[in-house]
């Protein structure tokens, strides 16, 4: 494969993976900086990919630390690996965040399945759970965690790709423009 046809791979997987529950990077790393300047990482799902925006999406509860952090820092690094394929992606760039009753928010929640609206209607994620807790208590139907609905949308500045291999490890660089064009491109020593 040359340089433009990994990207293309690398896009197309995730786009795939946004749309099928047992692809390898349905399941990515979102890594922040919290207030305190510590990194922080959380696994999130990957809900939409758009290759030509180079703009991926992952909903979170509005409540959350990330959103704060994500809100004080738009800067973030997506780590993805598919053992299946053995490829790492790791993408750097920008947040912006969708709050509850937005367009993309609306849309995205009209989207959702009616078991996966009441994972939002519980308590704040982190809220502490008395002893005798095991599964926290969901006060509220489904609707009333669309208050607190968000969706991340990320926009990639940068993809480093890495291919694992039993032997030559391959590793590629590439840099997209603010619109989504492919600007620079090169093979990187791994």
């Amino acid at each position: 494969m040359n340089l433009e046809e990994v990207d293309a791979s690398a896009w197309s997987s995730l786009e795939s993976a946004a749309k099928d529950p047992q692809s390898g990077f349905r399941f990515i790393n979102l890594c922040s900086v919290d207030v305190a300047g510590r990194p922080q990482a959380r696994m999130v799902v990957l809900r939409r990919a758009d290759t030509a925006a180079r703009l991926l999406d992952v909903h979170t509860d509005t409540r959350s630390p990330k959103w704060l952090e994500l809100s004080r820092n738009p800067f973030v690094t997506i780590l993805g690996f598919c053992a299946s394929t053995r490829i790492q992606l790791r993408l750097a760039g920008t947040t912006r965040l969708h709050s509850p009753g937005s367009d993309l928010a609306e849309k995205a929640w009209s989207e959702l399945s009616a078991w996966t609206r009441r994972t939002y209607a519980g308590g704040p994620p982190g809220d502490e759970l008395s002893d005798d807790e095991t599964v926290p208590v969901v006060a509220g139907d489904e609707a009333s965690g669309k208050a607190f609905f968000g969706v991340v949308s990320f926009r990639a500045e940068s993809l480093d790709w890495f291919e694992l291999r039993r032997a030559d490890n391959r590793r590629a660089g590439f840099e997209y423009s603010h619109l989504g064009a492919l600007v620079a491109s090169r093979w990187i020593n791994p």
